[in-house]
């Protein structure tokens, strides 16, 4: 293994840690019970798995598909198609998905500007779509002929019009630029601190406020496609309550498994490549002492960068 710069805090597995994480996988097997594969994560590829999972028990899924982008997970690839092709490969996923749901379940999926139009008409055939989430992902270089590309969609559906959606528990932190004063000259409806002034906002369908995991933040892989622990947050906490059933059918390396862990719910996922697998192991087992979330603290979101925000130990 290279060694790393000293702020280098990206996880990693030796040979021997993949050898030892791997015997705690499962793989679905014919009869497997919700208990068995409570807070477990499976190996193996989800088109195999997904005839073989129980009846009705997910709460919440969240879905990070391939985009339609050649892509190579850590030597499997995954090459662009025609919009036909992948709308065909989409909708065969997604046709497998509502057995596996509860009747109040919510689904959120995620896809960039390209493949966001193609997946809409599947999405809107199986579910209700509710909402689409634009969140900026702040990396990357800009383009000479064209606009930088710094955003992602995320699709918010359910299965029925029998849902969760706790707005109070993902509301944001902001910095008051001109605060409003009554009368008495006390604050209206924001906080007035060492720090600076802030104000709880409801949550819009626009986020600006994620960071996206880079090399000195401990919860960085090499994961090509890795979601921040911040943004799956948000989507645990307004759609599933303590003690629900999280399910993520492109696991990766486990950002929707520790982050249910973190925050109080059961969780499984499937991962069809090992090495993946045996990071987000390593991963579960951090979050029994790290359990905080960047961006996260008191419960509430704080805005991206500010002050108050990088005080808090989260």
């Amino acid at each position: 293994m290279t060694p790393k710069a000293p702020n280098n805090k990206t996880l990693s597995c030796s040979d021997a840690e993949v050898a030892g994480l791997s015997k705690k996988l499962i793989r679905v097997k014919s009869g497997s019970t919700v208990e068995s594969l409570t807070n477990r994560i499976i190996h193996q590829d989800f088109f195999k798995a997904a005839k073989l999972l129980p009846d009705s028990f997910v709460d919440l899924m969240i879905i990070d598909p391939p985009y339609n982008l050649r892509k190579d997970y850590n030597g499997t690839l995954f090459r662009s198609k025609q919009a036909d092709e992948y709308i065909e490969w989409f909708e065969g996923f997604v046709s497998l998905l509502p057995r596996l749901l509860k009747a109040n379940a919510t689904i959120y999926v995620c896809s960039d500007w390209r493949s966001s139009t193609l997946i809409f008409p599947v999405l809107d055939k199986y579910f209700k779509v509710r909402n689409r989430i634009t969140w900026e992902r702040e990396k990357g270089r800009g383009a000479k002929a064209n606009w930088k590309n710094n955003t992602e969609d995320i699709w918010f559906c359910t299965a029925s019009d029998d849902y969760v959606f706790d707005v109070d528990a993902v509301k944001l932190k902001r910095k008051v630029i001109a605060p409003y004063r009554t009368e008495k000259k006390k604050p209206k409806d924001w906080e007035e601190t060492a720090a600076g002034n802030f104000r709880l906002t409801h949550p819009s369908n626009v986020w600006t406020d994620i960071s996206v995991p880079f090399w000195s933040m401990p919860e960085n892989t090499d994961h090509p496609t890795q979601k921040p622990e911040k943004l799956i947050a948000k989507l645990i906490l307004a759609s599933s309550r303590e003690g629900d059933f999280v399910f993520d059918p492109f696991l990766g390396s486990g950002t929707t498994a520790v982050v249910a862990k973190k925050l109080g719910r059961l969780y499984s996922g499937v991962e069809q490549n090992r090495e993946y697998c045996c990071w987000a192991e390593k991963r579960l087992a951090k979050a029994d002492d790290e359990t905080g979330i960047q961006g996260y603290a008191d419960g509430v979101f704080w805005e991206r960068n500010t002050h108050a925000a990088q005080q808090k130990k989260v």
